[in-house]
């Protein structure tokens, strides 16, 4: 009866998360721009037999809902119906993987609710954006890896260059399953056997994609080119908030080069990467301060409910309204969680010492947040980026949830009845 009575909380939750994102996307009528529409007209030159990208950036979005766009009709609808299908998909691998996890029910119960009805996770139902595909593929990713499954680092191998379609910098993955491991104490040969199947089926995978853009530039050219802009654009001394910024801007730009302007997306690709890490080196103190600038802006700012106010006549009252939920959810749970997981590491490195056991999955979220976050504090600050996190962050401001009281965790029982 107990089993029944907890998976009837988790029904209950998740029916009403994804009533809320149902009617968000219905009554928030979300118009994309800049990157977004970059995605959107990828994705329907795809429907339409067009050419997938031209190596500009990552289009692995682009290249699936431009199938959804096909078998369903171009149209925003079925892009916000797809959101909502993949947030579906994500409640339910996100409640098989905390089955999985060494928690008590209480923990268990705050962790899940604070996903579902994180804001972040009903409000980009609307946008299309690359992070709920991103999420899908990483909760599958974490799934298999936890679960006995027959080939599991060669499906993990495959999903890397999955994802690494739509985030490029997710290749790294197998570095993170090194670490993982190696802190787990498994033996060092199978820790090499499990890392080198990871990258290498990864690199297979992509290789027809990397062959594609080779092809298509006449040189080498990997999954995009968009590596040396991003660099670029936030790391100069012209930059101060650690977000875009036009290159032209940039002073004594390369891009108003003749050498640049005459260069192909690869040559131009290298230029720019040249041209920042350069920067970099000369410049330590400035851009160790504006990597830190990065983070802030991309686990503190809750300003990415805007993207999905675009374009609609929303009264101004519930803008208001939105905003202050999401920046109050922002505070109180990433704040604490953030905190805590440095302090967690400290544990973690203790244990090591003392060869103790350390929790699997506690450690495996701790790696993941620092592998995003090693990538945001180097390249980009955007609210959005800290999508793929919220699975992470709510589990470790768990930690804090499970002494204080959490009034839809006391309700679960009547919810159960």
């Amino acid at each position: 009866m107990e089993d029944i009575h907890m998976s009837r909380y988790y029904r209950n939750m998740t029916l009403a998360a994804m009533l809320i994102s149902i009617l968000w996307v219905i009554l928030v009528n979300t118009q994309p721009f800049s990157d977004f529409a970059y995605y959107n007209r990828i994705a329907n030159q795809v429907a339409s037999g067009g050419q997938w990208g031209d190596t500009y950036t990552s289009v692995g979005y682009s290249i699936v809902l431009g199938f959804i766009y096909k078998i369903f009709g171009n149209s925003l609808a079925s892009a916000k119906v797809f959101n909502l299908v993949l947030t579906f998909l994500n409640y339910g691998m996100f409640y098989i993987i905390l089955q999985k996890a060494n928690l008590n029910e209480k923990r268990r119960k705050i962790i899940y609710g604070l996903f579902v009805f994180f804001p972040s996770n009903i409000f980009y139902n609307s946008v299309l954006a690359t992070e709920i595909l991103f999420t899908t593929v990483l909760l599958f990713i974490t799934l298999i890896y936890f679960y006995d499954i027959k080939y599991k680092y060669v499906i993990i191998g495959i999903l890397t260059a999955a994802d690494a379609m739509v985030k490029p910098f997710f290749m790294v993955f197998f570095f993170a399953i090194f670490i993982l491991e190696i802190c787990l104490r498994m033996k060092f040969k199978d820790v090499l056997k499990h890392t080198a199947v990871v990258l290498i089926v990864s690199c297979v995978s992509i290789s027809p994609w990397i062959y594609r853009n080779t092809k298509l530039i006449g040189e080498f050219t990997s999954i995009s080119n968009n590596s040396g802009i991003v660099l670029y654009i936030n790391n100069n001394s012209q930059n101060k908030s650690g977000v875009w910024m036009d290159a032209k801007n940039v002073e004594n730009s390369i891009v108003n080069t003749k050498e640049y302007i005459n260069a192909n997306a690869t040559e131009k690709n290298k230029m720019l990467s040249k041209a920042a890490k350069k920067w970099i080196l000369s410049h330590p103190l400035s851009f160790v301060k504006l990597g830190f600038t990065r983070l802030f802006k991309t686990y503190l700012d809750g300003g990415d409910l805007f993207y999905s106010l675009n374009g609609t006549n929303l009264n101004l009252f519930f803008k208001i309204l939105f905003a202050v939920y999401t920046y109050i959810a922002r505070y109180v749970i990433f704040i604490p969680a953030i905190i805590l997981m440095p302090l967690y590491s400290v544990k973690v490195i203790r244990n090591l010492i003392k060869k103790r056991e350390i929790d699997s999955y506690s450690l495996y979220n701790l790696i993941c947040f620092y592998m995003f976050s090693c990538v945001y504090f180097i390249t980009e600050g955007q609210p959005r980026y800290s999508f793929p996190s919220i699975f992470i962050v709510v589990y470790f401001f768990s930690y804090f949830g499970e002494k204080i009281s959490i009034p839809f965790v006391k309700k679960s029982k009547s919810l159960g009845n």
